[in-house]
């Protein structure tokens, strides 16, 4: 199926579903929410600080980005309620791989895969999507667990997202191709994709805490990007219809966002006295 197919094909089903209805947040969301709100603004500016001491993301600051197809499948188990999801179709995405608090190499650190699929919902339309390494049992696949090795276990979104009406952890399970482990650096990855891709399997958290399959990743090559440059990814900014982050926490990781994008794009440049120069955006690609 072509992509132009697979976007028409989407849109019928959206179509079916009756259109693309926003998705409405609970009381407990609400309340969530607002709670966050108040707190927005001084994780905003620490963020911000964060990212421009580093002149890099204020967390996950190195990584690699790698070229990659997403391969939405039909698992035979129904309808999920998200347009996207139910027309198996091949996409175009972007990965980024990266160790959360920047820690050296051969420290265990929260290992980070962003993923952005293009065309999710659509021409010009990106889905984010945020993982770190988690364990596997029911509390501890919302808890990051450091590791060193990058196909180690699995990458949890932590919190849930709201699929098709229902709450559902989102997690990546890492295909175990080679015995070695895998290094969890920008070196150390682009060797392994030297010798072949690196394939996850994506799947949603079911009603009875199991997991179903939604797609296939499959990382093909690293792109030649400095390891401090990455996407702008968002999974609030950049989701699709019945695919969203959960209301938990919403404004605090949104201000978090902002806060290391604006921190990333300030550079303060050295001008001679008495003149004035305005700060550079430091390029993103």
């Amino acid at each position: 199926m072509s992509r132009a197919e697979v976007r028409e094909s989407a849109h019928s089903v959206a179509a079916a579903y009756g259109g693309f209805p926003a998705d409405t947040p609970s009381a407990g969301v609400r309340r969530w929410n607002a709670r966050g709100a108040r707190r927005a603004g001084p994780v905003e500016a620490a963020f911000r600080l964060l990212s421009a001491l580093r002149r890099a993301p204020a967390l996950h600051p190195r990584g690699l980005t790698c070229t990659a197809a997403l391969e939405v499948i039909d698992d035979g188990g129904g309808p999920w309620g998200a347009p996207w999801l139910d027309v198996p179709g091949v996409y175009t995405a972007t990965v980024r791989f990266s160790r959360a608090a920047g820690l050296p190499d051969a420290v265990p650190d929260g290992l980070g895969l962003a993923l952005r699929v293009e065309r999710a919902d659509g021409h010009g339309v990106l889905l984010d999507l945020l993982l770190t390494t988690s364990g596997r049992g029911r509390l501890t696949r919302h808890l990051p667990r450091p590791r060193t090795d990058a196909l180690g276990g699995p990458y949890s979104s932590l919190l849930a997202y709201r699929i098709g009406g229902r709450q559902r952890l989102v997690a990546a399970f890492p295909h175990r191709t080679r015995q070695t482990p895998v290094p969890a650096a920008p070196g150390g990855l682009r060797d392994a994709l030297a010798a072949g891709p690196l394939v996850f399997e994506l799947c949603a958290e079911t009603s009875g805490r199991t997991w179903r399959p939604f797609a296939v990743l499959t990382v093909d090559a690293a792109l030649s990007l400095p390891a401090d440059e990455t996407l702008d990814f968002d999974p609030y900014g950049h989701s699709a219809h019945g695919f969203r982050p959960g209301g938990a926490l919403a404004a605090i990781r949104s201000a978090a966002y902002r806060g290391s994008r604006a921190g990333r794009r300030t550079r303060t440049t050295p001008h001679p006295a008495g003149t004035q120069t305005p700060a550079s955006p430091r390029p993103t690609t």
